[in-house]
């Protein structure tokens, strides 16, 4: 499911038009990316993090050669108990 399907889904779901239905998904989306620095609950859902990669040293795929993968901040994402038993 990409964006487009969840606006749909929540148009139906809701019985509002695909347009006010695509400024509340994109509204959500939004506010996740404002407040992940500071960490995102969801109950029943789940919980979004910024967390750190380590700087390491990884294998060029094309050549095979060593190279440094430089640190970088990433999203983890952690299921809520229940979600975890329905996937």
């Amino acid at each position: 499911m990409n964006k487009a399907d969840l606006s749909a889904q929540v148009s139906r779901d809701l019985n509002i038009s695909k347009a006010l239905a695509e400024k509340a998904v994109q509204s959500m989306v939004d506010a996740l990316a404002k407040s992940m620095s500071k960490g995102v609950v969801i109950a029943g859902f789940g919980s979004f993090a910024v967390v750190n990669r380590k700087a390491r040293v990884g294998r060029n795929p094309r050549t095979g050669r060593s190279m440094r993968i430089p640190a970088t901040k990433t999203v983890k994402f952690r299921p809520a108990p229940g979600l975890k038993g329905g996937i």
